[in-house]
């Protein structure tokens, strides 16, 4: 077995848990890979003699293990790609929405994947194309929770011309609008007002960001439907975001956004883990009446 481990925020905590993480791993005779940024901040043990250093994941590793929070897990979507690689993802930070695993429970949890004891979860990405070329977004153009379109240097609104399948949708008079995934629901877009969706669910949600229009509303679309987008505004620029990436772009840009044409797969315990998730990080049921 052949296991990368990425913690690209190395906080004192996280690195502790990976340097355990990696020792663990090491005793049970598995190949551990580690990316040279987390090498440079390991402790200089025996044990570091037996890792590797990886630059770009292939088919030759069974599993790539995030260890931080859910910033952690949107940078391990961009190392795995394609590759089919599942990420188990090790909460060491605060909310830890994507990640399954808690870190008071790792061994347990590593003992489960070994045997795989474990839950396979398909997310959906979004794929990104724009009217021009733009290298910033060239080598990766895919969104785990979501795509925003949003206003740069200015406190005025921007228009967000947007058809939905070369049809006319609307002219959103906001700051901005959001395309997620059901994954990304229960992130920037659930902070705007958006609707909770399951993962499974075949589907992608439009959440306007502080519209003008007091009739918009998030929008549910088929998970097939392409989104296109152009905005105009006072300023030459306006941001593009690919979940934690973020690109400025001309006015009058056309994005064109749509379903990926592959997923992410993340391992979880527990069949109806979303739920469970729900309820202890949303408080979801934390009624005194119950």
């Amino acid at each position: 077995m052949h296991i990368a481990i990425l913690s690209p925020f190395h906080s004192p905590s996280s690195i502790s848990y990976a340097e355990g993480v990696i020792e663990y791993l090491l005793s049970n005779q598995i190949k551990v890979s580690v990316e040279a940024s987390l090498f440079s901040v390991l402790d200089n043990t025996e044990a570091n003699e037996q890792l590797h250093i990886f630059e770009a994941l292939d088919q030759s590793f069974d599993y790539l293990i995030s260890i931080g929070g859910d910033g952690s897990m949107l940078q391990a979507i961009t190392k795995v790609g394609h590759t089919d690689i599942p990420i188990l993802g090790i909460n060491t930070g605060r909310l830890g929405f994507l990640t399954s695993l808690q870190k008071e429970s790792i061994n347990q949890g590593l003992k489960q994947l070994f045997n795989k004891e474990y839950t396979l979860v398909e997310r959906s990405l979004l794929e990104v194309h724009l009217s021009h070329k733009d290298e910033s977004i060239a080598d990766f153009r895919y969104a785990l929770n979501e795509v925003s379109i949003s206003r740069k240097n200015s406190a005025s609104m921007i228009s967000v011309h947007t058809k939905v399948n070369d049809q006319a949708l609307a002219t959103y008079w906001a700051d901005g609008l959001i395309v997620a995934t059901p994954t990304g629901s229960t992130g920037y877009s659930l902070s705007s007002g958006g609707p909770v969706m399951s993962p499974k669910t075949a589907a992608i949600v439009l959440t306007p960001i502080a519209p003008h229009n007091l009739n918009i509303r998030p929008l549910i679309l088929p998970d097939d439907a392409k989104v296109s987008a152009r905005v105009e505004g006072r300023e030459e620029e306006h941001l593009l975001s690919l979940d934690s990436r973020i690109v400025s772009l001309p006015q009058n840009t056309e994005i064109h956004i749509e379903k990926a044409p592959f997923t992410i797969k993340t391992i979880q315990w527990e069949e109806n883990a979303f739920f469970k998730t729900l309820q202890e990080k949303l408080y979801w049921g934390l009624d005194k009446r119950n």
